[in-house]
């Protein structure tokens, strides 16, 4: 199978757009939205936005195709402190065709290496991503 399983290059100038949203100095919650540009082979921008709430965030996201997303998000931890990790959450919705599909999970390594990104969430439907969903996932990380 990994013979067949196509890695998307990353979009240069979406690697530059990662860089800087790594060291982005608001403290709002943001996110990238990227996709991947079948004839192109690469993964690019589709949106930005900022200020974005979770389930403002899952609006945006289509219901049957998979979709990229650096999110920075604000968190309060149990003890009062504030911090603001980047997630990366790969959006890989049941009923996607599997050629999409496979084109998603073959550059999802690349991308998530390329971001430099931990934490890294996977979800099957628009529907779980929710803030509950992401504070849950992120109490693992101390």
């Amino acid at each position: 199978i990994s013979d067949s399983l196509v890695v998307c290059e990353v979009d240069p100038e979406l690697k530059e757009k990662l860089r800087k949203f790594r060291f982005r100095k608001e403290t709002d919650n943001a996110a990238i939205v990227m996709k991947v540009d079948k004839d192109r082979q690469m993964v690019v921008l589709e949106e930005e936005f900022q200020n974005i709430s979770p389930d403002e965030l899952k609006s945006e996201l289509p219901e049957r195709q998979p979709r990229f997303v650096v999110y920075s998000y604000k968190y309060v931890h149990e003890d009062g402190r504030v911090s603001y990790p980047l997630c990366f959450i790969f959006s890989s919705p049941v009923g996607c065709k599997p050629e999409q599909q496979m084109m998603y999970a073959g550059s999802k390594n690349r991308l998530v290496q390329t971001a430099e990104l931990t934490k890294v969430f996977e979800i099957r439907t628009t529907d779980d991503l929710t803030e509950a969903w992401l504070q849950e996932k992120l109490s693992f990380f101390r």
